[in-house]
This record gives structure tokens, sequence and C-alpha cells, in this order.
């Protein structure tokens, strides 16, 4: 699919990810401008223990600000929130965070489903959601909602992630609009700001 970019502003970022995304996130993050214009969302399946490696990986490899996402916390432009372990994280009408214990879905907490289809309700056309490398269907629904909410629908291509199974069955599920290999994700993001 040829890559087109929709001129709406970009009023949030969000990535999902799961086995797999990591190497894509640090291939991402590194080359990202420090003037991005929009907050940037990340939920990724990682175990509770390992809670603050993935903020500190990431911190040391970016110019912007990283952070575990809190309770009532507000989301802010030029800033990487991230989604805390065995928790969901849901996106509240006044663009603030708000974390949920509830039970796992797709076997998974946080669910990329769950932050989707709760932005997509608040930020409508200028959400852009990417789905990354992993092993089960988590954030195919999510992307179905970004879809009818008039956001932009982005997925690895599968043939270019470590595990293709989630990738794969949102390229089957989701009208996508665009598909991207792992080394073209810094430049479509930074455009986004444009």
């Amino acid at each position: 699919m040829a890559e087109t970019l929709d001129s709406t502003p970009c009023g949030a970022l969000i990535i999902g990810g799961s086995a797999g995304s990591l190497d894509v996130l640090l291939e991402i993050f590194p080359a990202l401008r420090k003037d991005i214009g929009f907050p940037i969302i990340l939920v990724v399946h990682r175990k509770a223990s390992n809670e603050s490696l993935l903020t500190d990986l990431l911190k040391s490899r970016t110019i912007l600000a990283v952070g575990e996402a809190e309770e009532k916390e507000f989301l802010s432009p030029g800033k990487v929130f991230i989604a805390p372990a065995d928790y969901h994280m849901l996106i509240e009408e006044d663009q603030s965070i708000s974390l949920d214990y509830s039970e796992k879905i797709n076997y998974s907490r946080p669910s990329i489903d769950v932050t989707f289809q709760s932005a997509a309700e608040v930020f409508r056309g200028k959400l852009v959601c990417i789905l990354l490398s992993g092993s089960n269907a988590d954030g195919v629904e999510g992307l179905k909602s970004v879809n009818n909410f008039g956001g932009r629908v982005v997925i690895q291509n599968p043939n270019t992630a470590i595990m293709p199974y989630m990738p794969q069955q949102a390229v089957l599920n989701v009208d996508p609009h665009v598909i991207l290999d792992s080394h073209d994700m810094a430049d479509y993001i930074n455009k986004l700001n444009d």
C-alpha cells in the first residue's frame, strides 16, 4: 500500500506492541524529533517485575521526556507516556489518563485494544495508532475503533516483524492507512508534526 500522509494534524500517537516490538522501538525513538507536537503513548506487553526497564531504556535512547503514565496525569505534547505493567491505560474525555486493574483482555494487561478504543473516542480523526510485532491479536479490535472514528491506522509490515502474528491479524481484519517497514516508522512519525 502506498504511503499517504493525511493533512489532519496529529493530536496523539499510540504505539502498541508485544513480543518482538522492543527492537522496533529502539530503532524509532533515537530518530524522533525533539519538537514533536503531540503526546506519544506506548502500550507494550511486559512483566510487572521488569517495570522500570522499558522506561529507563527509552530514556537513554531519546531526547523526548519519557515516563510511566500516572493516574489522572494529563497528556502533554512531546512526552512519551508508557502504560504501566499490569494496568490497562484509558484516555478520558479531558485527555487525562485513567489506570484500570480489570481482567486481562487477549491475555494481556495492559491491553492495546483498551487504549486504542478509549483514545479513538477522544481524539477521533486526530489519532494515529501504530501496531507492531506480537504473538496474539491484541490491538485488532482497537484499530477497528480507530478507523470507525476517523483516525489513522498504521501497521508494521508482518514480513519485518519478529513475531508476525499480531500485525498479520491486523492486516487481515482492519483496513490500514499504511503498512510500514520498521525502518520507515520514525520518518513517518516525524512527518506527522508538519
